[in-house]
């Protein structure tokens, strides 16, 4: 997890922030109001590294022999319905070979407001990217077999699961409260024939107490990234 320091020049500190409708979590707080944006303290100096992730269910992981920029919007439409107005971008997952096509149009403006007040010893504002990006790339830093990350906020848990080097699953499956959003966690390891006694599940989202206890009934552990 990133550290935050009291420099205002950002130092070597980093920060990570996560948005969604109702608000936006940084470094592993709890959800705050989008009122609070231009008074947190930490949101007032800059970083050496800024992370801001914005979580879209509109997303779809394409293997890079597959992929055509110039067919993004098509690909994308093959999973999620897109509204005619909606951007869709890609970004790269050189681990993964692939591609993460996206869609951030929401129907929200604050990530891009984070953006441009939580800046980088650059002073250029850094690109929201979707949480499915920063899932993946959690995956790097897992040790143990069974690598298990997932977020849930806005009725969705996005999932990204994947045994040694081989990604299983990443998708998004639509959970409005966190009783559906672990139904949708043990079907899929059901699926993939994992044992959550022996699993850690790795959340990057916060979890309150009684959703966290919950977990421990089934995982072996219950780590926040």
């Amino acid at each position: 997890m990133p550290v935050t320091g009291n420099s205002s020049t950002g130092g070597s500190t980093g920060i990570s922030i996560q948005v969604c409708l109702s608000g936006y979590s940084f470094n592993g707080s709890p959800w705050i109001g989008s009122e609070k944006v231009f008074t947190t303290r930490e949101f007032q100096q800059r970083y050496s590294t800024v992370d801001i992730s914005l979580l879209t269910p509109k997303v779809a992981l394409v293997p890079e022999p597959f992929f055509n920029p110039e067919e993004a919007r098509a690909a994308l439409e093959e999973v999620v319905a897109l509204s005619q107005g909606d951007i869709v971008e890609y970004v790269q997952v050189p681990s993964l070979a692939s591609v993460l096509v996206y869609s951030n149009s929401i129907g929200e403006s604050l990530s891009k407001v984070l953006a441009n007040t939580v800046l980088p010893t650059s002073g250029q504002p850094v690109k929201v990217l979707p949480e499915m990006y920063y899932l993946l790339k959690e995956l790097d830093g897992l040790s143990e077999y069974n690598k298990i990350v997932a977020s849930w906020a806005d009725g969705f848990l996005h999932l990204v699961i994947a045994q040694g080097k081989s990604l299983s699953l990443a998708n998004t499956f639509e959970a409005p409260d966190f009783t559906t959003a672990e139904y949708f966690l043990f079907l899929a390891m059901k699926r993939l024939q994992l044992n959550p006694e022996v699993s850690t599940v790795c959340f990057r989202t916060p979890l309150t107490p009684e959703a966290e206890m919950s977990l421990y009934r089934y995982f072996k552990s219950v780590s926040r990234l």
